[in-house]
């Protein structure tokens, strides 16, 4: 048996579930409700159930993670909630364990900078100043950029979404790796994973070469982790067009996120 660790305490897995459902079953405070609504045009359209779930899943969140303002950001109750509902659309029906591996969520007011080292030739690397607007780290760790967080989430149609693309990655990482193969729930299911995948990432990237407008961000031609993060951003905010284009594609991850955005358009 295996035992979680929450905010550094170590958790029996039943007490933890049991913790888990109490916290579910709260009363959820009617401002929390307020700044949801507000900030998450896909939540009106939600059906009763799914809007309750998705509270539950709120309030397991905001317990278990820590959220850290930085660059002289004030983490606020609106900024923890918007972050928390994105993310936890991903969860929405019991497909996850609540990012086991994340404890922490650092927020930057608006892009941040990082130092990168990048080698330019043989023998010679050079040390770059990036731009970033969001990273996930595969030990304990997503950054975000809450003014991106707030244009994504205000412009929800147009396929964007730093949330929605890092916790993706996260996803992604439970088992240690980033590859674009989230855990699966039978080891069947691998198989056809890799070859719906590997087909629409080589599709994207030959459409992206030649110039052809697509429907998924020509980011996700990076290699096929980021190929997984662009095509949930896509699932969640474009579901027509990603289905009547890529309908394997959105059948594979309506199967593993055990949903259909359609629903609430």
């Amino acid at each position: 048996m295996i035992a979680l660790i929450v905010t550094g305490i170590l958790i029996n897995p039943v007490i933890n579930k049991q913790r888990r459902n109490r916290l579910k079953h709260r009363s959820f405070p009617p401002l929390w409700n307020a700044i949801i609504e507000n900030n998450l045009p896909i939540y009106t359209h939600l059906s009763p159930t799914e809007r309750r779930r998705l509270q539950g899943h709120i309030q397991v969140f905001l317990a278990e993670k820590q959220f850290i303002g930085c660059g002289g950001l004030q983490v606020t109750e609106e900024i923890k909630l918007t972050i928390g509902a994105v993310a936890c659309l991903l969860l929405l029906n019991e497909r996850g364990e609540y990012f086991p591996k994340l404890r922490s969520i650092l927020i930057y007011p608006s892009t941040y900078f990082v130092n990168e080292t990048v080698a330019t030739g043989d023998y010679v690397v050079e040390e770059r100043r990036v731009a970033r607007l969001g990273e996930s780290w595969i030990n304990d760790q997503v950054i975000l950029s809450w003014k991106q967080v707030k244009q994504d989430t205000d412009n929800w149609r147009d396929g964007h979404n730093v949330v929605l693309h890092e916790f993706a990655h996260q996803l992604d990482q439970e088992d240690g790796k980033a590859e674009g193969v989230p855990i699966l729930p039978r080891k069947s299911d691998y198989s056809i994973w890799a070859q719906v995948m590997t087909e629409e990432y080589q599709q994207l990237c030959h459409d992206v070469q030649r110039g052809i407008k697509t429907v998924m961000n020509s980011y996700g031609t990076t290699n096929p982790a980021e190929f997984f993060a662009v095509a949930t951003e896509t699932f969640f905010e474009k579901p027509h067009q990603l289905l009547k284009q890529h309908q394997a594609l959105y059948e594979l991850l309506q199967r593993y996120y055990l949903l259909d955005p359609l629903q609430w358009v």
